[in-house]
């Protein structure tokens, strides 16, 4: 899930807390932004990305790891992980929607969002960035983790290497194809497009989701736009994620051997027109999790399910959480 240029190649300082963070992110509140149409957008979207969270980051392997905190601390712990170059505030106008019975946090994997960039990227340190943000909030070896598409498979690298640090796992159109599945074709992410834009405006037109997919709530792609472009260096605006992640990322293959190596309570959540997440894909991950498996399909989904269906997501989540809770 990328806008539709990748982003610009940042200065060779990675091992950093970026200095526009604090000056050009957004708050919640401010994204009621000047259109005609607002009307049409409804209120629980403008009540949930009003609700505040806290801020902070926590440090891992020398860099800054930024995440968002909602919610009553004596309720049960959830960590949302957002997909590939993408970010924590995809998760602003869901997690606002557990606060009823769960306490919520959010995080940036480095070389995403507001957290800082690295030279190199591995899955066992975004598993580390895991734990620590878990730790950082205060979760307790029974927090829940949902990871949607790529957070999926970096949380269950985690659950692997930590098994007793979490009491579930829940992946949200994210799993391991079977390998005589074959693989769609569909373009691929970039190519030869600017990869700075001059305002913010401009850059905030070009997102798109990856892979391409249209989405009926223009209103929640509009936002995530607004809290996905930074302020570059010598001018321009650019997206909020490091184009070179995916050339140095080690370990990022999903491997049979980490699925069929869970113990704890598991869910799925997949969007029932997902190209990503078929019924060959669904099969053979209950093939290979040796525990009983919680499974939901959101109908007229696609794979970013909680973009196409905030609502009845946010529901069935919570939900699939308190019986997972239940095992």
């Amino acid at each position: 899930m990328v806008p539709d240029s990748l982003a610009f190649s940042n200065a060779p300082d990675y091992h950093r807390r970026l200095s526009w963070c604090n000056s050009t992110r957004l708050k919640a509140r401010v994204a009621r932004w000047d259109r005609e149409d607002t009307a049409t957008i409804p209120q629980w979207f403008w009540d949930a990305i009003e609700v505040d969270s806290r801020q902070d980051t926590v440090e891992i392997d020398d860099c800054d790891v930024f995440y968002q905190e909602w919610g009553d601390s004596s309720k049960p712990g959830v960590l949302l992980i957002h997909g590939m170059n993408a970010h924590s505030r995809w998760w602003d106008f869901i997690a606002p929607l557990l606060l009823d019975r769960f306490h919520v946090g959010a995080m940036d994997l480095t070389g995403m969002g507001d957290s800082d960039y690295r030279y190199s990227y591995e899955a066992e340190t975004y598993a580390q960035e895991i734990v620590g943000v878990c730790d950082a909030i205060g979760f307790d070896s029974d927090v829940t983790v949902v990871g949607h598409s790529f957070g999926g498979v970096m949380a269950t690298k985690a659950m692997d290497l930590y098994q007793d640090r979490f009491g579930a796992l829940v992946l949200v159109d994210s799993g391991i194809r079977h390998p005589d599945e074959p693989i769609p074709d569909r373009p691929q992410m970039g190519g030869d497009r600017a990869k700075a834009y001059p305002d913010r405006e401009t850059a905030e037109a070009r997102f798109r989701l990856y892979p391409p997919q249209a989405c009926a709530n223009e209103f929640v792609l509009k936002y995530i736009a607004k809290q996905s472009v930074m302020r570059i260096d010598g001018g321009g605006w650019a997206w909020k994620f490091d184009e070179d992640l995916p050339g140095t990322l080690k370990g990022g293959e999903r491997y049979p051997e980490e699925y069929a190596g869970l113990s704890l309570p598991v869910g799925i959540i997949y969007g029932s027109d997902s190209e990503l997440f078929s019924k060959e894909t669904l099969d053979y991950m209950l093939s290979l999790i040796p525990v009983d498996v919680e499974v939901c399909a959101i109908e007229d989904a696609q794979h970013h399910v909680f973009l196409d269906q905030p609502l009845e997501f946010a529901h069935e989540l919570g939900d699939m959480i308190i019986r997972l809770r239940a095992h």
